[in-house]
């Protein structure tokens, strides 16, 4: 394979042995795989990366290296805003749809502060942002960063409300201004966390391409409803020098928001389908705009950020920026986005064996059911909200529900007695007793 066909490699044709063929194919182990064609197959399935091979980084292999790091190359760059531990990555899409592979980088979602809110709402909504947290079937659903706006264009005031975020929330931070001196005096006082700047605009480009190289910092482009502004300027600004971009082409909530999604669309297609690497970053939304419509109550204002950030997330967008901090706004968004980002590639499942609830003993029950996670954690749920001290058997199903287990022989009477055996539940009661799914109901006389 040339260097020349490399490039026009898309991950649905990517294979293991293209890789392979790259690779130094000495069987060192020292990947930890047992031999580079197993290698291979992880890379393919980006479940591990090509530095984790220690002979591909010697100074002889270093064509492969640069070929299998352009081949592998994500068609929408990946961004890190923040730092260390706490750094959130954006963007790294390989494809448009999530179905033809999978999605990686879920979307951020950012809550808004301003430099004129008192101390109290300013840290109220700091400290909401940072410990909001909701379990949704085994999953942690949390907010990610926390945005300053410059509502007042006085540098001091800025420099006050980026200082307080900071001590207060340990998240990334985006400082949004197009005064780069207000800008300026926001990355002074956190010069260690680089944050995302909002945003080079045709206006101001310059000084802020100066901000973020000398800051180290990510840098988002502003060209509200102007797709061939926005291009140019991401072209000015590579040549420039800077490297982590973020491209905002305007959100408008009401008349123009079927504009909206139809830029988000045609830029994603452009980036991940045409290969314009020019447009191959990832997208901002500031579903916050919703708020500066007039309406005669604030919920309203709240329902349309709600279903903006919503559309964004199906459309695309890598950060929204929000206002609302209700419960009703932030739970539809955050589920949304955990489904979205779920793996087509795998059933989402919880590891098989058995689980105690309370504190059983030697008469308590013992139900079964797969390890497909919505039947488990449904399951867990009901038992637990009974107090009722029992143990439950996961079984394997290959991470597929009950009915559909069932008829697919995922589970049968031996894959049950073979769990049962496994969890060594026989040893923990007197009883020969099992309560089985109702949908498992035909399996009652075989597993007897």
């Amino acid at each position: 394979m040339t260097e020349r066909e490399v490039k026009k490699v898309g991950v649905r044709e990517l294979s293991p042995i293209d890789v392979y063929m790259l690779l130094p194919k000495t069987n060192c182990k020292e990947c930890g795989e047992e031999n580079c064609m197993a290698f291979a197959a992880k890379v393919v399935n980006r479940e591990v990366v090509v530095m984790q091979c220690p002979p591909l980084l010697k100074k002889e292999y270093e064509k492969n290296y640069k070929q299998l790091s352009e081949m592998l190359k994500p068609a929408i760059r990946e961004v890190a805003i923040g730092s260390g531990d706490g750094a959130v990555a954006i963007g790294g899409k390989l494809v448009m749809y999530r179905h033809e592979f999978t999605y990686f980088n879920p979307t951020a979602i950012a809550i808004a502060i301003t430099d004129e809110m008192p101390d109290e709402e300013l840290l109220g909504r700091v400290k909401k942002t940072q410990e909001f947290i909701y379990e949704y079937i085994g999953t942690a659903l949390k907010l990610n960063m926390i945005a300053i706006r410059s509502t007042s264009d006085d540098p001091e005031k800025f420099r006050s409300a980026v200082k307080k975020a900071a001590e207060n929330s340990s998240l990334p931070l985006i400082l949004c201004s197009f005064n780069p001196t207000v800008v300026e005096s926001g990355l002074v006082a956190i010069p260690k966390r680089r944050p995302l700047i909002y945003a080079a605009t045709k206006d101001n480009w310059k000084d802020m391409a100066e901000l973020a190289l000398m800051y180290d910092c990510p840098l988002a482009v502003f060209a509200p409803n102007d797709l061939t502004l926005l291009r140019s300027l991401v072209k000015t600004l590579t040549e420039y020098g800077v490297e982590d971009l973020v491209m905002d082409p305007g959100t408008f909530p009401s008349e123009g928001f079927a504009d909206t999604l139809n830029n988000f669309t045609m830029i994603r297609r452009a980036g991940c389908n045409k290969g314009d690497d020019l447009l191959g970053y990832p997208l901002i939304g500031t579903p916050i705009v919703a708020w500066t419509e007039p309406t005669d109550a604030p919920e309203v204002n709240a329902w349309k950020e709600a279903y903006v950030a919503s559309m964004l997330i199906n459309r695309y967008a890598d950060i929204l920026i929000m206002h609302s901090t209700d419960g009703w706004v932030l739970l539809p968004t955050t589920v949304l986005r955990q489904n979205i980002y779920t793996d087509p590639r795998k059933p989402v499942a919880v590891e098989p064996g058995i689980r105690t609830f309370g504190k059983p003993d030697e008469t308590s029950p013992v139900m079964f059911t797969t390890n497909f996670a919505l039947t488990y954690y449904t399951v867990a749920s009901d038992i637990e909200s009974a107090g009722i001290d029992s143990y439950l058997l996961v079984v394997d199903s290959e991470g597929i529900a009950v009915d559909s287990a069932v008829a697919g022989r995922k589970l049968t009477a031996e894959t049950v007695a073979e769990a049962i055996k496994e969890s060594k539940v026989e040893e923990k009661v007197k009883h020969r007793k099992l309560i089985i799914p109702g949908k498992a109901a035909r399996l009652s006389g075989e597993i007897e």
